[in-house]
């Protein structure tokens, strides 16, 4: 098969041919459809992921068609259409057993512990437990962007957020994470704000859902924030993952406010300080948020299917895997363009 490879941290990756994957007893092998290119995929190829290990593939976003199935697979068979959280859960750890398969202690991760997507083919494990398959007419490049980042937003925003209708969310980063979390604060019938340094992506958040958009760079936005809201957000997300954007982000809540963790922060910035004397005295609720599980996405897909959520816009652009390199290589120096980029052709 082709596939994108790297073989140090950093380094050239290159589009060559390498074996085929075969299943594992519990797993399938994919033909993959599309694949998102996301900003951990950036992460795993920058080496900041202690599951990689070189020489290695990328790619966990992922839409595509069962073209084997390992000899303990019953629920799925050759040929249905399919994706997968990034997270795929064991099924049988303590945790799993608890109905946390997104934390699982023996995970699976395409694209980090595992060869990705961005491949002609991708072998995934645990598979009765975590493949999910895709309604008739929906798109496998929409469906690539449900497992990592729209997922995520919506694991963060619904379930653990539980924003409701006529409530305000303030979310800080409008890439891939922030835009969705937008369009899903429009279909629950809230009330947005998008806050971030580049205009392109507020004209674009504001296109999405956000009912205001705040330039950062004009300073500190709790203060605009507080003022739009009437005293301060319900619900607030730092979709960027940065000491500035957390801090403001818990600093932006009203009284009883749920802040929501998704940006990584990496190396020194993984100890951040938090205002916790802010944090006490409103009584804030404080989430980290790793990913979606698959018992969530019957919910999501019927957001989806019903009309209430449209994915297209969120998709910047389509490319061959060809692009990869291009693309990965525009997130070390932020000069990405805006929406997510899906690769169709392989």
């Amino acid at each position: 098969m082709r596939a994108a490879v790297f073989d140090s941290f950093g380094g050239e990756i290159r589009v060559e041919r390498v074996a085929d994957p075969v299943p594992k007893p519990d797993g399938v092998v994919l033909r993959v459809l599309a694949s998102g290119v996301c900003r951990s995929d950036w992460h795993a190829w920058q080496g900041h992921d202690p599951m990689v290990r070189l020489p290695h593939v990328p790619g966990h976003e992922l839409a595509g068609e069962v073209v084997a199935a390992g000899a303990e697979v019953r629920r799925l068979r050759e040929g249905m259409r399919v994706t997968v959280p990034f997270v795929s859960g064991c099924g049988t750890c303590p945790t799993c057993a608890r109905g946390d398969p997104q934390v699982c202690d023996r995970q699976y991760q395409p694209g980090f512990s595992g060869w990705g997507s961005f491949a002609e083919l991708v072998a995934l494990r645990y598979a009765d437990l975590n493949v999910v398959e895709l309604p008739e007419g929906l798109d496998p490049v929409q469906a690539a962007t449900l497992g990592c980042r729209f997922g995520t937003s919506y694991r963060a925003v619904v379930e653990l957020g539980r924003l409701g209708a006529g409530e305000w969310i303030a979310v800080f980063g409008c890439g891939g994470v922030g835009l969705s979390a937008l369009c899903l604060a429009r279909a629950l019938g809230a009330r947005a704000i998008g806050v971030d340094i580049d205009r392109e992506r507020l004209a674009l958040a504001r296109q999405l859902g956000a009912e205001h958009v705040i330039d950062a760079r004009g300073g500190d936005p709790c203060d605009a924030i507080a003022e739009l809201t009437g005293g301060g957000a319900q619900v607030a997300m730092d979709a960027l993952g940065d000491p500035v954007t957390l801090v403001q982000s818990v600093s932006c809540l009203a009284k009883r406010g749920r802040h929501l963790q998704v940006g990584l922060l990496l190396e020194d910035a993984a100890r951040a300080p938090m205002p916790m004397d802010r944090v006490i005295a409103r009584e804030l609720e404080i989430y980290g948020c790793h990913g979606i599980k698959a018992s969530s996405y019957p919910a999501l897909l019927a957001m989806v299917g019903g009309g209430r959520v449209d994915l297209e816009p969120l998709i910047g652009r389509r490319v061959a895997l060809e692009e990869v390199p291009h693309e990965l290589a525009q997130m070390s120096d932020h000069s990405a363009p805006s929406g997510i980029a899906v690769i169709d052709r392989f």
